[in-house]
């Protein structure tokens, strides 16, 4: 298990551009059927400043692309924390354009300094593509996780401060093994070195105390959110029993597409080109022989924003889709790609069907895994959002 110097708590930050949808990829589901999760890439070897290690965030966001409205799906993606990661947050060495932090205070809490340090490095854990931009955040993105990131802060120094005030201690033996795990992550000794001088002056000292920080704010989290936020099989049956509607599933198929959009108001020449694109994508799509290659074709080629989940668009309401794409999904069989489906304005997708799925109420025993999993991170949220608002009543923050 690797070392983790923060907790996390949800924040929404409204990141609603195509930039976020690729920001918040997480990896390739391994099968049709499996929610759009998995481990976020950690890059090559981490900047300075991130490798402090840090529970990475989940990235909600909404999105209403051109081609969802083309198609009428509703498009609502799940991501599920990473509740176990406690891998470096990766950055890439950073170049002019990048954030550059000088120990700036920027919140005071009940008289507790806090730095752009600080913020950045909560930054770089709710962004973690900070490597593919250079070591920095694009603008239209910028502020918004500059937000999430200054609340993370606050509250994992006001969960501090209340481990303090409770007297709460960390066992001389659990220290060692905590230093232990946070010094293997470091493939030499230099880079350890580095770090040190950078973000503690070359005091272990320093190192220790942050350490210890990090394992008093997991335990109070503990005792208030973890150890409360518990569901039980009972409960998870109760939740089904009052809620069967939620459980019935309409007739819907599991699509990935790869689509073709010319601009607005297209000039013939415009159309023209797109009837070409279109052609070639199907060309492509039908040589592919496996979800993952046609999700890896969809990346590569295709123009909705879909393509960073590898086009695909999980389970959809077959009341949901336009007749031309309805009759398209009823004429194939699970791995089987349609010709080119035209949806107006020149625009065009194909499909590729992975699975029909057919109406009806699921069972208590194929949803009470994932079930009582949504509920308990249901519970765990409320928790926390309760305890930032307990601490921050009688708390004095003050943004610098």
């Amino acid at each position: 298990m690797k070392y983790r110097l923060q907790e996390r708590i949800p924040i929404k930050h409204n990141l609603c551009e195509g930039a976020r949808l690729q920001a918040c990829r997480k990896g390739r589901p391994e099968n049709p059927a499996s929610a759009a999760e998995g481990n976020v890439p950690q890059g090559l070897k981490a900047d300075l400043l991130a490798r402090i290690p840090a529970r990475l965030k989940p990235c909600p966001f909404t999105r209403v692309a051109l081609i969802s409205a083309l198609l009428l799906i509703a498009f609502s993606p799940a991501w599920a924390q990473l509740a176990s990661s406690h891998a470096p947050t990766a950055v890439a060495k950073q170049s002019g354009a990048a954030l550059q932090p000088v120990a700036r205070p920027v919140v005071r809490v009940n008289g507790a300094v806090l730095t752009d340090r600080d913020l950045l490095r909560e930054m770089y854990t709710i962004f973690p593509y900070a490597s593919q931009h250079n070591g920095s955040v694009p603008k239209a993105m910028e502020a918004d996780i500059r937000n999430g990131a200054m609340k993370m802060m606050v509250f994992e120094e006001l969960v501090y401060q209340e481990a303090v005030r409770r007297k709460m201690t960390v066992p001389p033996a659990r220290m060692q093994r905590a230093e232990a795990e946070f010094r293997k992550q470091f493939p030499a000794a230099a880079d350890f070195q580095d770090l040190l001088n950078a973000e503690f002056k070359g005091s272990q000292a320093l190192l220790r105390e942050k350490i210890k920080r990090s394992l008093l704010i997991e335990d109070l989290l503990k005792l208030e959110v973890n150890d409360k936020s518990n569901i039980s099989i009972a409960q998870t049956k109760a939740y089904y029993d009052k809620n069967l509607g939620q459980f019935f599933v309409p007739e819907s198929f599991a699509v990935q597409t790869i689509s073709i959009i010319p601009p607005d108001n297209a000039t013939p020449e415009q159309a023209k080109e797109a009837r070409k694109r279109a052609e070639d994508a199907l060309r492509q799509a039908k040589a592919t022989k496996s979800y993952e290659e046609f999700g890896l074709l969809a990346e590569k080629i295709s123009e909705d924003d879909f393509r960073v989940m590898m086009g695909d668009h999980k389970a959809v309401d077959r009341a949901k889709l336009p007749p031309a794409v309805s009759q398209a999904a009823l004429s194939l069989q699970p791995g089987q790609v349609s010709g080119l489906i035209d949806l107006g304005n020149h625009a065009y997708t194909i499909l590729r069907l992975n699975a029909h799925i057919a109406p009806g109420e699921k069972k208590f025993d194929e949803v009470k895994e994932d079930l009582r999993q949504q509920l308990q991170k249901k519970k765990t949220e409320e928790l926390r959002r309760n305890l930032d608002a307990r601490l921050r009543k009688n708390a004095k923050v003050e943004e610098l």
